[in-house]
């Protein structure tokens, strides 16, 4: 089995080392081809000369220095799509994502599915990013509309093939786990150890992780619209049968219903939906200018290898890369 292990940084200068020694250690005792893919989302501090150091010991690291700080999955689509061998890992930069447990995803994988999550025994969150993680992770499953959903966790291995399903995709919104579900619907989880981070913090806090939630809910399924209309069908009914309650009461006793709190409170309450409605438009017009703006999901400022790194023939043809230079996918498209 030949596999791409792609990790996207963001200010890790103090575990990289530690990390991609052992990552190297557990790729060599599988005994399989393999890549070390680092993309440098933008860190603040000396991750980048970290990696640049770590090229001239390991032979087997590609990295990517990316012009600015996208996200961590725009991070993983530039690396995925720069992965040449047929399986391929991705997995966070801060050690929470034990790399010995790696062979347990490839041991599943082989046995027929496209996408295995590993999924951690016990999560060392605290209880807001806990909460917030399961938000993302409820919104995740009517995104992706697999009930594996619950269950997804950066710690991931897939066929390497599947990025065909989206590699036309260019958009600053990007979600690695629903654009797999455009090109497979064999998901599962395996539970694997999750340990506690060795240095610094997590870059995910609770607003950060609602803002991806409602980045996912309206950038990749139509569920808000949906309950948008269900709410003013809900409401027109209402206000339906309250007419003819009211008309049904002036013609039978003679007069209307009386009281000014009863009006106020229907009119708060169908202003209210109005308002309601019009804000998810609001979403998805907003999500519609950016995608016409064209952004693109990353730019990559560097590209640079292990001198004696392989270059084996690809799975797929990958999108190019080359030094201070920006490669898009091609829209004939996020």
């Amino acid at each position: 089995m030949s596999v791409s292990v792609v990790v996207p940084v963001y200010n890790s200068e103090s575990t990289l080392s530690e990390l991609v020694s052992r990552l190297t250690a557990t790729m060599e005792a599988i005994g399989s081809n393999y890549e070390i893919i680092l993309v440098n989302d933008g860190s603040k501090d000396n991750s980048w000369a970290v990696i640049s150091s770590l090229l001239n010991k390991y032979p087997n690291i590609t990295a990517l220095n990316l012009m600015r700080n996208y996200g961590q999955h725009n991070a993983l689509l530039a690396g995925i799509r720069l992965a040449k061998y047929l399986t391929t890992i991705t997995l966070d930069d801060d050690l929470q994502n034990p790399c010995e447990e790696i062979p347990k995803l490839l041991e599943i994988i082989n046995q027929g599915f496209d996408v295995v999550y590993g999924r951690p025994i016990y999560e060392e969150h605290n209880i807001f990013r806990t909460l917030a993680s399961q938000l993302t992770k409820l919104v995740l499953q009517k995104a992706m509309g697999a009930d594996t959903a619950c269950s997804i966790s950066s710690f991931r291995a897939f066929r390497t093939k599947l990025r065909d399903a989206f590699e036309r995709y260019s958009n600053a919104f990007v979600s690695i786990d629903v654009l797999l579900t455009w090109g497979s619907n064999k998901f599962t989880a395996i539970a694997v150890e999750h340990h506690p981070r060795i240095a610094g913090q997590s870059n995910y806090n609770l607003r950060s992780l609602i803002t991806h939630a409602l980045n996912l809910v309206t950038g990749f399924t139509t569920l808000p619209l949906r309950i948008a209309s269900i709410i003013g069908l809900s409401l027109t009914v209402l206000g339906l049968i309250l007419l003819v309650y009211v008309l049904g009461r002036y013609l039978m006793l003679g007069y209307s219903v009386p009281g000014f709190p009863f009006l106020a409170s229907m009119i708060a309450l169908f202003s209210g939906a109005q308002l309601f409605t019009l804000g998810v438009m609001g979403e998805y017009l907003a999500r519609m200018y950016v995608r016409n703006m064209d952004q693109p999901s990353y730019t990559v400022n560097e590209q640079v290898s292990s001198t004696s790194s392989s270059s084996p023939k690809p799975t797929s043809i990958p999108h190019s890369f080359s030094h201070n230079k920006t490669y898009l996918s091609i829209d004939c498209r996020p």
